[in-house]
């Protein structure tokens, strides 16, 4: 048999750095002006994203959004392993279920960049992520008619194969009561090159209505082939929305949600929630007080278009919704 070639996104995935030290090399940086510090959630930021970096910029907001530093080892009131109640909603490993009508299928565990103010940094994925769950979470979904959406999480949905993604998305569609498919990814911001022909084919002949919910912060995070990626993404016919998490160091600026918006919306991609914080323990030091996160989003309202602005929310743990702020 002959083995299948290697993607482009592939190789690139496999290239992604995951020492600090080598990642501060390439910005022009000492490690040692730098508050760095081990982390068992490591490092892993792909080339691709490091080249939107600022070089030589110790306060660079995406840097911010990868570097381990020791703040992340202050334990903060309030801030907890599992900050929106995955564990409890886990009815079944792998499916979480929070929402009426909504199904959450945890796919993976890996993901093509590691954030560090990720919710589920401390997720027990051993537990819950990879097609040894997916029977009895798909065989669920099939058991209870009141689901008509399935939302692909995890990790990052994107880091599967085409063949396994589109695998696992005919099981799914099988399942004669669910109509809508959503898949949440970092993926095409972090590593646009994981949109490619083979996925972008697949995409267009997926069975189900399908929404496709990004998450950039920043617009330096949308640069040209990110927008190039989403455009593809959107000829496709899904539906692209965005959504950021409000940072404080990184996006805490009505200027740049502003830009963000804009730049969003130019690659085709409607903005949709802005995120308070999950109060993870690790990320306390990007938290962004309640007042300040209003006053932002209220200048966001004298700036821009009401379709640009996005909703600025909290998840709370039982809650049966997002809650708007």
């Amino acid at each position: 048999m002959i083995p299948r070639a290697i993607a482009r996104w592939q190789s690139e995935l496999a290239a992604a750095l995951t020492r600090p030290e080598e990642l501060l090399a390439r910005l022009g940086l000492d490690p040692a002006t730098l508050p760095i510090a081990p982390s068992p959630f490591p490092l892993r930021v792909p080339l691709a994203y490091v080249d939107r970096m600022r070089r030589c910029d110790r306060e660079d907001p995406l840097l911010r959004q990868v570097l381990p530093v020791g703040e992340e080892h202050h334990l903060a009131p309030g801030f907890s392993r599992d900050p929106v109640g995955d564990l409890a909603a886990a009815t079944t490993p792998g499916l979480l279920r929070k929402y009426r009508g909504r199904a959450l299928l945890v796919v993976t565990g890996a993901c093509p960049i590691h954030c560090r103010y990720c919710f589920r940094r401390h997720f027990p994925y051993r537990e819950h992520a990879g097609e040894q769950a997916w029977d009895a979470a798909l065989a669920a979904v099939a058991a209870d008619g009141s689901v008509q959406e399935v939302i692909l999480s995890g990790g990052d949905p994107l880091t599967l194969s085409d063949d396994r993604l589109a695998g696992l998305v005919q099981r799914v569609a099988a399942i004669p009561h669910v109509r809508r498919l959503r898949v949440h990814t970092r993926a095409p911001v972090a590593l646009p090159s994981r949109v490619d022909e083979g996925f972008l084919s697949w995409l267009e002949t997926c069975p189900l209505q399908t929404v496709v919910v990004l998450h950039a912060n920043h617009p330096a995070e949308v640069d040209d082939a990110v927008s190039r990626a989403t455009r593809e993404l959107a000829r496709t016919g899904v539906t692209l929305l965005n959504q950021a998490v409000l940072l404080r160091g990184v996006n805490d600026d009505a200027r740049v949600l502003a830009e963000l918006s804009d730049r969003l919306f130019q690659s085709r991609v409607l903005p949709y929630y802005l995120h308070q914080l999950d109060p993870v323990q690790g990320a306390a030091h990007f938290q962004v007080a309640d007042d300040s996160a209003r006053a932002l989003l209220a200048a966001l309202r004298e700036r821009l278009p009401g379709y640009l602005v996005p909703r600025l929310v909290r998840e709370l743990r039982g809650a049966p919704s997002k809650l708007p702020l």
